[in-house]
């Protein structure tokens, strides 16, 4: 990717960073943990801010 590109994507994001991938597998393994046993559903927004609804 060209860095115009990734600079211009990153200007995108509030938290002023791309997510780690650390902290996606984080959040997979608590959902597939006995922490989260009682969750029946719901969204994980992971742009850092980015999308606004």
């Amino acid at each position: 990717m060209k860095h115009e590109f990734i600079q211009f994507m990153l200007s995108k994001i509030p938290m002023g960073r791309f997510v780690e991938v650390e902290e996606i597998a984080a959040m997979i393994a608590w959902l597939a943990s006995e922490e989260c046993s009682f969750t029946t559903g719901g969204v994980f927004d992971i742009t850092g801010g980015r999308s606004t609804y």
